[in-house]
C-alpha cells in the first residue's frame, strides 16, 4: 500500500468517478453519481460485496422522512443534530454533524423513492440518546438485507462493480491530487485505472490489531466483531497524501454479543428494562449510558462476561431482529418462569440475584434511587416469565478516520482540501468524539449512507466545475 509519482502512472483505461468499498458507504456514493450521468467504477476487495454493512442490524438513523410524518412522528434535522452532539458531549464537528442530519431524511426517501429500498421505520423502543423514532432499514432489521438491495439498486442503475479487486496503490502529484489507482486480482495480475476523483468508502481499521493495539488499547483483547478487511487502508493512503485524521480512539463496542455464538442481542431488551449483572448476580454499571461504551465495562467483569436479564415483554420488539432470532435458534437464550429458575439455568447465585431483581423492582416503583444513575419507570419492571442471555463485550468497528468536511472532502491539516478526495463511513472521521461514549445508534450506517451520497454529490459537482472551467 503506497502513493506512487503521478508520472508513474500507466493505464489503458479512465473513468470519472473511482471509489473503493462496494458497502452500503460506497454503494450509495455510486448512486448518487450514476444518477448524474457520470461513469463510475466501485472496486470491491471482496468477491461478494458485503463489509460491515452485512454484518450490521441495517438500521439508518435520520430526520424528516416520509415514513416518519406518516407516522405523525415531529423529527428534525435541529432535533436530530443536538442528539448527535449530545452524545458526544459536543466534542464532534457540529458542521459536519448538522450537515449529515440535514441531508439524512432526504436522503432516505431518495433511496426509497428513486431506488425502490424496501425500508420501514422501527417502533416500540429507542436506543439510548435517541429522542424519536428515527431508525429505519429492512423489515428484517438486518444489514445482509440492505447491502442486498443497495446491491439490486446499483445493478438496475447500471453500476459497474469490480469484485475480487484489492486495491494496492494510489498514484498522486506532488499537490495530493490522485489520478489512478491500482488493484490486485486473485491470480497476482496488477491493474491501473485512471480517475478524476476518488472516493473512500473501504471503512476502517477494526481488522488491523496492530492498530487498535496502538490506538484503542483497551480493546485488544475484545472479541472482533466487524470484517476482517477493515484494515485501515483508507487511513494510511489519506495520512500518506496529507490528510489530517481525529478521533482515532473512537469505535463502536457493543456489551451485549452473544457467548459463545458472536451475534448481537439487540438492546432493545434492555431499553425496556433489561438489566445485567456478572456473575455474582450483581449489577455493574448504567446500562442505559449507551451499548458501545458498555463493551468496556462487561470487559472489567469477572470472566469477561455479564448476563442480560429480561422479561417476555422486553423480548417482543427483539424477535423483529435477524441476529436475535440467529442467538435464539441457537440455543442463547434461556428461559425460567421464576427467580429459581433463572438461577438455575444461569448458573448465579440464587440469593444475590434474587436481591439484585427486587432492588431493580424498587428503582421501578420510584421507592430507592438507583445509585449507577440508571433512571427507571414503573412501566420498565421485570415480571415471569424472564430471559437470560450470557454476553460479552466486543469490538464492531472503529469511528475515527480523516477529517472531512460537509460535502466529505478530505481535509489537509491546516482545514485545506485534498484536490479530488472524497471520504466516508469508516474512512473518515465519524460523529462521536474521541471515544466509546460518543457513539449514537446508527452513527456507523449514518456516516455510511449520508457521507457516501454527499461524498458522490460532491465529485460529480468538482467534476463539473473544472468542465466548465
Amino acid at each position: 500500500m503506497a502513493i506512487k509519482p503521478a508520472i508513474e502512472a500507466e493505464f489503458e483505461f479512465s473513468v470519472p468517478v473511482v471509489i473503493v468499498g462496494a458497502g452500503a458507504c460506497g454503494l450509495t456514493a455510486a448512486l448518487s453519481v450514476a444518477e448524474q450521468g457520470v461513469e463510475v467504477l466501485v472496486l470491491e476487495r471482496d468477491e461478494h460485496p458485503s463489509g460491515s454493512t452485512s454484518l450490521s442490524a441495517g438500521l439508518i438513523p435520520a430526520a424528516g422522512t416520509q415514513l416518519q410524518k406518516e407516522k405523525g412522528i415531529a423529527d428534525t434535522a435541529e432535533q436530530f443534530a443536538a442528539d448527535l452532539m449530545a452524545k458526544a458531549h459536543y466534542r464532534n464537528d457540529a458542521v459536519v454533524v448538522n450537515a449529515v442530519a440535514t441531508a439524512s431524511g432526504k436522503t432516505i426517501d431518495w433511496l426509497m423513492r428513486e431506488h425502490k429500498l424496501d425500508l420501514h421505520l422501527v417502533e416500540g423502543f429507542r436506543y439510548p440518546g435517541h429522542s424519536q423514532y428515527r431508525m429505519h432499514g429492512p423489515r428484517s432489521q438486518s444489514g445482509a438485507d440492505l447491502e442486498s438491495m443497495l446491491l439490486a439498486a446499483a445493478s438496475q442503475a447500471q453500476v459497474d462493480i469490480m469484485t475480487s479487486a484489492s486495491v494496492e496503490d494510489l498514484y498522486a502529484t506532488e499537490l495530493g491530487e490522485v489520478v489512478a489507482v491500482s488493484f490486485k486480482r486473485p491470480d497476482g495480475l496488477v491493474e491501473t485505472v485512471g480517475c478524476e476523483a476518488l472516493i473512500l468508502a473501504c471503512n476502517g481499521f477494526g481488522g488491523n490489531p496492530e492498530k487498535i493495539a496502538h490506538f484503542i488499547p483497551e480493546m485488544v483483547d475484545a472479541e472482533y466483531c466487524g470484517h476482517t478487511s477493515n484494515t485501515g487502508d483508507a487511513l494510511d493512503w489519506g495520512l500518506a497524501l496529507g490528510a489530517h485524521a481525529e478521533d482515532l480512539g473512537s469505535y463502536q463496542g457493543h456489551g451485549s454479543v452473544s457467548v459463545p455464538h458472536g451475534s448481537p442481542l439487540t438492546w432493545a431488551v434492555v431499553s425496556l428494562g433489561g438489566i445485567q449483572v456478572n456473575q455474582l448476580g450483581k449489577r455493574f454499571a448504567n446500562e442505559m449510558r449507551g451499548y458501545s461504551e458498555h463493551a468496556e465495562e462487561v470487559l472489567k467483569q469477572p470472566g469477561q462476561y455479564a448476563w442480560s436479564i429480561y422479561d417476555a415483554r422486553c423480548e417482543q420488539p427483539a424477535l423483529a431482529f435477524h441476529d436475535y432470532k440467529e442467538v435464539q435458534a441457537l440455543g442463547g437464550i434461556r428461559h425460567a418462569d421464576s427467580i429459581e429458575e433463572l438461577a438455575a439455568v444461569t448458573g448465579l447465585p440464587l440469593e444475590a440475584l434474587r436481591e439484585q431483581l427486587e432492588q431493580v423492582h424498587s428503582y421501578t416503583q420510584g421507592k430507592q434511587h438507583d445509585p449507577l444513575g440508571r433512571s427507571f419507570t414503573p412501566e420498565q419492571a421485570l415480571q415471569a416469565p424472564y430471559r437470560a442471555a450470557k454476553v460479552s463485550g466486543a469490538l464492531f468497528h472503529t469511528q475515527g478516520g480523516l477529517t472531512v468536511d460537509s460535502h466529505a472532502r478530505v481535509l489537509k491539516p491546516n482545514g485545506e482540501v485534498l484536490p479530488n478526495l472524497y471520504a466516508g463511513g469508516g474512512a473518515a472521521r465519524g460523529f462521536c468524539g474521541p471515544g466509546a461514549d460518543g457513539y449514537l445508534s446508527g452513527n456507523g450506517l449514518l456516516t455510511a449512507v449520508v457521507l457516501g451520497r454527499l461524498a458522490g454529490l460532491s465529485a460529480c459537482s468538482q467534476l463539473q466545475q473544472r468542465d466548465d472551467n
